[in-house]
């Protein structure tokens, strides 16, 4: 099993907004989404998606509605409100702004192959 990736706070939010602009989604599908892009890197646990959706929803940054998921069970599905897209470009800046910065001291050029 590969090492445990802490995430830098506030990310999680950010993956989030992200995963949620592709549409609407249940927690679970957030999760597995989140999973399944970062080729198995980043697996978000229940005790820290829920109360991350459940902040976001209180933000006004998502919405929630309840439906049925594909194996037609009920369940809460998440989508980006209008704040929440406002959010996810102002987060997306912020982001590419760090990671630069951390690149530059890290000695790394964007882009560039180590």
């Amino acid at each position: 099993m590969p090492p445990s990736t802490d995430l830098l706070q506030g990310t999680l939010d950010l993956l989030i907004l992200q995963t949620l602009a592709l549409g609407p989604m249940h927690g679970w599908g957030v999760a597995q989404r989140i999973q399944q892009v970062s080729k198995d890197v980043l697996q978000i646990g229940q005790g820290s998606l829920y109360p991350a959706l459940h902040r976001l929803e209180y933000k006004g940054w998502i919405q929630s509605d309840w439906g049925n998921s594909d194996n037609n069970r009920r369940a809460k599905f998440y989508s980006l409100t209008p704040n929440g897209r406002k959010q996810l470009e102002s987060e997306l800046e912020t982001w590419e702004r760090l990671s630069s910065a951390i690149g530059l001291v890290l000695g790394r050029v964007p882009g560039a192959s180590a």
